[in-house]
């Protein structure tokens, strides 16, 4: 069984391409059906196993699985089900087979492989798509044990040394490119699109700079009054959006919606009626919520997830050393982890050898059983049975030195008698 992660990144691929292979919860379970459907052409015994993670920064597939190629077949699964050219897709994915694969779980769930380095959400992030994997029959036991030391890394990482530490998130990141907008955020009026963990985080941020007024728009209005009644807010449905968004100066959107929220006509309505004052538009979602085209307005200011990566990578210099740490816990952690595969792929030989050896033991038993039940002398029944259970360990071995040739029978002849050396 190969393990392997396929996939892309904020490092490796533009967001025009990341929304693309983008997939919301909901969609993972089905994803991880469809990815063991796809191996299952290639292995007819349905042992294969996948687990999809997606976020706005990534896109890839965890498996492990006896396909003949089982890289290639990874990355042809994700470029054939979201119906994308294999040729195109193929220079922005990652294909790790085996120790790189668990190194890049481990990195990933420790936050080292993320824009903001150390960031905590993409923990949460996994265990999500585990579970949902899990629920889907993805796991089996390479992937669940590989998911499990995960977490565990990630716990060691992050008790053991300072790599949260300093961290500057994209929610703060939003907050230090507002104010090379406007002078002051408490001048001015923020609306909040969507109500989940990243608008939360990002409410936090500008509440803390007393803007003029905080707004959440929300698809279900009982949840985004939730949120909003933390910051001493209003909440509004998006349906409310054409009508209201002239009255925003800050807009930070991020919802799992599949197709733009915010379109470049309903923008330029907006900038007229605010009479060509500036907005700020932050768009962290992937599939993005609003338009690329409205980022071409004049007096609009727009930026994506991938347009605040230089702020988010200031003070990464401050956190080196804790970087070198992880980076030492973690290869020691894969080399476990390898050891633990390497004794797995040794459990079938134990097996069948178990099982022969059992065989053997029942016949060689038997046969002393009728012999005692003739009345034969008890000593002489245990003397044959030890010499018959003997022969028939020894026959295996001997007939294979027998058969062998040069440097083969050669390393049988060194490793033979370090298997058959007993205890003494």
């Amino acid at each position: 069984m190969q393990l392997l992660a396929v996939g892309l990144n904020h490092t490796t691929a533009p967001v025009s391409l990341r929304e693309q292979l983008a997939l919301a919860p909901e969609q993972l379970g089905e994803a991880v059906q469809a990815a063991r459907g796809w191996f299952s052409r290639f292995n007819t015994r349905g042992e294969d196993e996948a687990a999809l993670l997606s976020t706005c920064n990534r896109t890839e597939m965890y498996a492990a699985s006896d396909a003949p190629d089982p890289l290639d077949a990874s990355a042809r699964f994700l470029a054939d089900y979201h119906q994308l050219n294999f040729s195109e897709l193929r220079p922005h994915l990652y294909m790790l087979p085996q120790h790189d694969a668990v190194r890049h779980a481990f990195r990933v769930a420790s936050g080292l492989d993320s824009m903001v380095l150390g960031e905590a959400q993409i923990l949460g992030q996994m265990k999500d798509a585990v579970r949902l994997a899990d629920e889907a029959g993805g796991l089996g036991t390479y992937l669940h044990q590989l998911f499990q030391r995960s977490f565990a890394v990630a716990k060691e990482v992050r008790s053991t040394t300072e790599i949260g530490a300093h961290s500057v998130s994209m929610a703060a990141a939003a907050v230090r490119l507002s104010e090379r907008i406007f002078d002051a955020v408490s001048e001015q009026n923020v609306l909040f699109i969507g109500a989940g963990e990243m608008i939360e985080l990002c409410a936090t941020h500008f509440a803390a700079h007393n803007p003029k007024s905080i707004t959440i728009a929300n698809r279900t209005l009982e949840r985004g009054e939730m949120l909003a009644n933390r910051f001493s807010g209003r909440a509004i449905r998006l349906a409310d959006l054409p009508e209201l968004l002239p009255q925003f100066d800050i807009v930070i959107s991020s919802t799992a919606s599949t197709l733009p929220l915010i379109g470049k006509g309903l923008v330029e309505r907006a900038i007229k009626a605010r009479r060509h004052r500036p907005m700020f538009m932050v768009d962290l979602a992937v599939p993005r919520d609003i338009e690329p085209e409205v980022g071409k307005l004049n007096d609009v200011f727009l930026y994506t997830v991938d347009d605040l990566a230089e702020v988010v990578r200031s003070g990464v210099e401050n956190r080196q050393a804790a970087v070198a740490q992880a980076e030492a816990i973690i290869e020691t952690r894969v080399q476990s982890f390898m050891h633990w595969i390497g004794d797995r792929a040794v459990v079938p030989v134990i097996r069948d050898l178990h099982e022969s050896s059992e065989l053997l033991r029942q016949a060689e038993l038997e046969r002393a059983k009728k012999l005692l039940a003739k009345g034969e002398d008890i000593d002489v029944v245990l003397e044959a049975l030890s010499k018959g259970l003997t022969a028939k360990f020894l026959h295996g071995p001997q007939q294979a030195l027998h058969r062998a040739q040069g440097d083969e029978r050669a390393r049988l002849a060194s490793l033979l008698p370090q298997l058959f050396r007993g205890r003494r």
